[in-house]
């Protein structure tokens, strides 16, 4: 059984890491002391333990990525999260991003179309700490209608383009941060539901990420 532990180093890695995100641009002070305060190293093997805060993405199985911490602060500051806000996540992967959200003050719906991730969450270390993460089996394409409708929707995947169904969940006024483009590079949109049920569209910088993929995988 893996054995977490936070120590000074891991701690003094991370005020590291939160100097590299202030450099980059990341000026939100809930972002920056939510990633302070999770330890990465937590949400990745133990092989990854020594370079655990580097700002780059790690595999964790099944195809899958845990975000640079950079990419997970840079969608986390443009949904502007406020605390008591009631957020869905498409692809909760290691739990890292919900968690970041969450000690912001979210509430955080977060689906896993990739079963053996998802069943990891049964065992996740800060279940106790954030009882304001639910977690969900199934197709990000549907979201999860039963508990709409969103203040909020972060999209940790490349979309092919931005899902109905997700806008149909998202309040009038709320936010949706999605990168979209089926190549190499996806751009960050973040777009603004209408009271008519249409959206406008921000454009940001370029990203990589994991294609987003319809269906559930066994």
């Amino acid at each position: 059984m893996k054995l977490f532990e936070d120590t000074y180093r891991h701690k003094g890695l991370r005020m590291k890491l939160i100097k590299t995100l202030k450099d980059k641009g990341i000026s939100d002070e809930n972002v920056l002391y939510a990633i302070e305060h999770i330890p990465r190293h937590f949400f990745l093997d133990s092989a990854f333990d020594k370079i655990a805060y580097e700002d780059r993405a790690f595999p964790i199985g099944e195809g899958q990525t845990i975000s640079q911490p950079y990419t997970v602060a840079y969608q986390s500051q443009l949904l502007q999260v406020r605390r008591g806000d009631k957020i869905l996540e498409i692809g909760t992967g290691s739990g890292y991003q919900a968690s970041v959200l969450a000690e912001m003050g979210a509430w955080v719906y977060t689906i896993e179309r990739q079963k053996k991730l998802f069943d990891k969450q049964k065992e996740f270390i800060f279940k106790k700490k954030y009882p304001n993460i639910k977690f969900f089996y199934g197709d990000g394409f549907e979201g999860v209608p039963a508990y709409a409708p969103f203040d909020k929707i972060v999209i940790t995947a490349a979309a092919p383009f931005i899902p109905p169904k997700l806008v149909e969940q998202l309040k009038t006024g709320g936010l949706m941060v999605i990168p979209v483009n089926e190549g190499d590079l996806q751009r960050m949109l973040r777009i603004t539901k209408k009271e008519d049920g249409s959206y406008e569209e921000e454009i940001f910088d370029y990203f990589s990420f994991v294609p987003m993929l319809g269906g559930k995988e066994k």
